[in-house]
């Protein structure tokens, strides 16, 4: 919880007011049983009026301050508790912004969600119920301890003897509540995963028709967190009984008591009754209590789930950085110098020793079965990952020791699973260069082949898009991803199987007009017509690149490209040597 703290310290100002308030309201509510104590001895038992109205006035006056540092208190906590999440909201958005691939290999995105929203406000309410009532609850039990002794001291005697009892059990039911409640949250990230991957592929369940069986399974989850849920309530809510019990036995004892002291003279009525509303007092104080100890104990488990976040090394060096407003220009010679490479935590190499030149402009077709490392080497030349082994260098520089904003801003990147998001179509080109012109949209709309498919939209450009695109089909959808990389201009273009769901015309039309840019260009794909007026084929099977050249050398030379060629067309080489 330590690593919290710190953001408290920008509202330690409304937080002290806060808590003066509070004092203030404190102080005055454990005046009044003894006001209470004046009126009955002094101004009722003694027929004084003039006593009477003189206590009651102070009563009546110390009730009205009590309420408007009560206020003021609230309003003062209200300030640091929302300021206090609104900070450490943005502050995990900014971390989680800066995770390596390898940080978010051990977070899920329901998780994140979850420790956004669900952990950051418990921590909030928690600020906001420690300035109002975790301070003032234990002072609330101690004064009313320490009055009732001060009152009559042989009455006040019982307070001091249950009281501690009752904190002792308040104090281990905190320490096993905090381990129930850590679960509890774990168990509602579950139900947020569910929930998250149920909505969407809601158009592949429905196809399959698994809605019967999704919906059972969003079940077990959301019944996993009803039972922790209730194994922790269930803990937190059997202390209420367990010290109204305690805490009632006590008033029959200090009534009992009390009918002796008066009796023999050693206390009076109004001594009694301060020492019983003291009780009193104490009572509602360790009620609530439990309900503060159960909050305490959830926030305490979003703490350290939050803290696990904070202190992710394992982020990227472009923490709180934005792309430079006029990016350095690269050329785009990219090299390859004996790359091996393993994902975080496996111990099965995704590429081994790969080693090859593209120079500037050129087309670069990266060939291979399924999984056989075509998308790694690919993520090793923006360091979306960090090679294990060997060399990667752009213009002759190592890219380990480049500026990462330097080296992205120059990177046009189209993943392999095309995401949009919502807004306009221009925003959603736009978001590739914010500073783009609308001839500069037009123009990369243009060769990436969907300006006429925009233009037809009811809206043009103006056209909102659903979420993740769910108005545009998929062809539509790689083409808009493939205009968004365009138009930041870039110096090296990567393609990751972005052409798939294209037909073979549209496909050679963005073929050429990609020939006309001067950027170099890598582009996974296992379409043959893609690869033949390619500068340089790498050939991949499992992490090793078995050969490489032109379509030509490779055709010649390479007996599983040659079977690839003639698998796509149905006259063999006749057909082939007719795309060139």
């Amino acid at each position: 919880m330590s690593i919290i703290f710190p953001f408290l310290k920008k509202y330690r100002v409304a937080a002290g007011l806060a808590l003066l308030m509070m004092l203030v309201e404190l102080t005055v509510e454990l005046s009044q049983p003894l006001l209470i104590s004046k009126i009955i001895d002094g101004g009722i038992r003694q027929r004084n009026l003039s006593v009477v109205w003189l206590w009651g006035g102070i009563l009546a006056a110390s009730a009205a301050l009590a309420f408007t540092a009560g206020i003021l208190s609230s309003f003062f906590a209200s300030h640091a508790s929302q300021g206090f999440g609104f900070d450490l909201r943005d502050k995990l958005y900014t971390k989680v912004q800066s995770f390596s691939y390898e940080a978010f290999n051990r977070f899920t995105a329901s998780t994140l969600i979850t420790r956004l929203t669900g952990d950051v406000t418990q921590l909030q309410d928690m600020v906001f119920m420690g300035l109002r009532f975790m301070s003032r609850i234990p002072l609330m039990v101690v004064g009313s301890v320490i009055m009732g002794l001060v009152v009559q001291w042989r009455l006040g005697l019982i307070l001091a003897v249950t009281v501690p009892v009752m904190i002792a059990f308040l104090f281990v039911l905190m320490r096993r509540s905090s381990r129930m409640f850590r679960t509890v949250q774990s168990k509602l990230d579950g139900v947020n995963g569910a929930l998250q991957e149920n909505l969407t592929g809601i158009r592949l369940i429905r196809v399959f028709v698994r809605m019967a069986h999704e919906i059972g399974r969003f079940a077990g989850y959301s019944k996993d967190l009803m039972r922790s849920t209730v194994s922790a309530l269930r803990l937190t809510e059997t202390t209420m009984p367990f010290i109204l019990l305690m805490m009632n036995g006590g008033i029959l004892v200090l009534l009992w008591l009390g009918r002796i002291q008066i009796t023999a003279g050693a206390a009076t009525q109004g001594q009694t009754v301060a020492v019983i509303n003291y009780s009193l007092r104490t009572i509602g104080g360790l009620s609530a209590l439990s309900g503060v100890v159960a909050a305490y104990s959830r926030s305490l488990a979003s703490g350290m789930r939050i803290s696990e976040v904070l202190t992710v090394t394992a982020t990227e060096e472009t923490e709180n950085r934005q792309e430079p407003a006029i990016p350095e220009r690269i050329r785009g010679d990219v090299r390859f110098e004996g790359v091996g490479f393993r994902y975080p935590g496996s111990d099965i190499a995704a590429l081994l020793e790969v080693s090859f030149a593209a120079r500037p402009g050129e087309r670069i077709a990266i060939m291979g079965a399924t999984g056989s490392g075509k998308s790694s080497l690919v993520c090793l030349i923006p360091r979306l990952y960090e090679q294990t082994n060997g060399t990667i260098t752009v213009d002759g520089k190592d890219t380990r020791q480049m500026d990462l904003a330097l080296l992205r801003g120059t990177i046009g990147y189209v993943p392999q699973e095309v995401l949009l998001f919502s807004g306009t179509v221009r925003e959603n080109i736009a978001w590739g260069n914010e500073r783009a012109s609308q001839d500069e949209i037009e123009a990369a709309a243009r060769a990436a082949q969907i300006h006429e498919t925009v233009q037809s939209l009811p809206g043009g450009y103006d056209t909102m898009l659903g979420q993740r695109g769910v108005n545009l089909s998929g062809g539509q959808k790689q083409r808009l991803s493939i205009a968004r990389a365009l138009v930041r201009k870039p110096s090296i273009l990567i393609l990751d199987d972005s052409t798939s769901a294209l037909d073979a015309v549209t496909e050679g039309a963005l073929l050429d007009a990609l020939r006309s840019m001067s950027c170099t260009t890598f582009m996974i794909t296992q379409k043959i017509s893609s690869t033949v007026g390619a500068d340089l084929i790498l050939l991949l099977d499992e992490g090793r690149l078995i050969a490489k050249g032109s379509h030509e050398e490779l055709y010649a030379g390479s007996g599983l490209y040659r079977s690839i060629c003639e698998s796509q067309s149905g006259r063999g080489m006749t057909h082939v040597q007719s795309l060139t």
